[in-house]
């Protein structure tokens, strides 16, 4: 079974598995569905929790005794099995294959991993898991949500707040929802129950912003111009290099024009290694915008802004990637 993050209290209302995965690269959202887990675990009886987390020479064999060994206090217990890396190597796969062949469905186990490729996914001891278990996919929020992400977690603490203060927050910590949960939880404490104002809002909420390129790509060609301008100002602001921004936003065109010259986008998002999802989504959505004319013309500004990091043009590169959304939104077909 698989599950989104959001579904996960749902399930866990009603019945428990003997195994969970959790899998994304939202620290927040992983920790929080990780809890729910131990949460609904210890609800059931299970007290005692042992944890392991594989580095370079784990003993695996001390993994797979957890597995066959009940509780020193009789009844079951949490097992945690934790892949900062995502790759257990030759040995862990076979152990966790072993393991799951033989799951104690009186215990429960936990196994967090970070967001894996698609032959991360495809792997045995991945397909054990999922076979033996529930899969808890954890994905970011996206941009466009995270106004109403913010919302439902005000709600939580009795407050809510306008639109446009809504709005505001999600500029002040996008792309950093553990600094957005944070930055909530101190609203609880300095505003009481009921509407926050913008001016209560703005003498609380610090700028905890952490642009990402993506982000830049995304504004970019979803003709979101105003956002587009804040996140460069963000990532020149936190020395981002100019050429994984460069890196973020080429690839985005590079499949956007295949797309309006009728390839198939998948393909494109795997020949120019557009793997960030809302980006994806973003490319989508931006076929129906652009000329043909106007992608050749922001690819022009993208090869221009290439030869200005390396030195060859005298030009600096952030005031190219300025012009580059003018002439990528000055040209749509809107």
């Amino acid at each position: 079974m698989q599950l989104r993050a959001e579904q996960l209290e749902q399930h866990l209302a009603k019945q428990l598995a003997a195994l969970y995965v959790v899998h994304g690269d939202e620290p927040l959202l992983a920790l929080e569905a990780a809890d729910a887990v131990r949460a609904a675990a210890r609800r059931k009886g299970l007290a005692e929790r042992e944890v392991f987390i594989v580095e370079r020479g784990f003993d695996w064999s001390a993994f797979a005794h957890a597995g066959a060994s009940r509780s020193l206090f009789g009844g079951g217990k949490i097992v945690e099995l934790r892949l900062p890396g995502g790759k257990p190597g030759t040995q862990g796969a076979q152990a966790i294959v072993e393991y799951c062949a033989r799951l104690d469905a009186e215990m429960l186990t936990l196994v967090s991993l970070p967001r894996l490729d698609r032959a991360g996914q495809s792997s045995a001891w991945f397909a054990a898991l999922a076979a033996a278990g529930v899969v808890v996919e954890i994905w970011p929020v996206e941009r466009a949500r995270l106004p109403q992400w913010i919302a439902a977690r005000l709600a939580r603490q009795q407050q809510k707040a306008p639109a446009e203060v809504l709005e505001y927050l999600a500029e002040r910590v996008e792309g950093n929802l553990l600094a957005a949960h944070q930055e909530v939880l101190k609203l609880a404490l300095l505003a009481p129950p009921g509407e926050l104002s913008m001016d209560t809002v703005e003498e609380a909420v610090a700028s905890v912003a952490r642009y990402d390129p993506y982000a830049a790509a995304e504004a970019l060609v979803s003709g979101d111009l105003a956002r587009y301008a804040r996140v460069l100002d963000g990532l020149r602001g936190e020395g981002e290099a100019p050429t994984f921004v460069l890196y973020a936003i080429a690839g985005a065109l590079f499949a956007l024009r295949g797309a309006l010259a009728g390839r198939p986008l998948e393909r494109l998002f795997g020949e120019h290694r557009v793997f960030h999802k809302p980006l994806q989504r973003a490319v989508q959505g931006a076929t129906r915008r652009h000329a043909p004319r106007t992608l050749d013309a922001a690819l022009a500004q993208a090869a221009r802004i290439d030869r200005a990091i390396k030195g060859v043009a005298r030009e600096d590169p952030w005031d190219a990637f300025a012009a580059l959304g003018l002439i990528l939104c000055g040209g749509s077909k809107a």
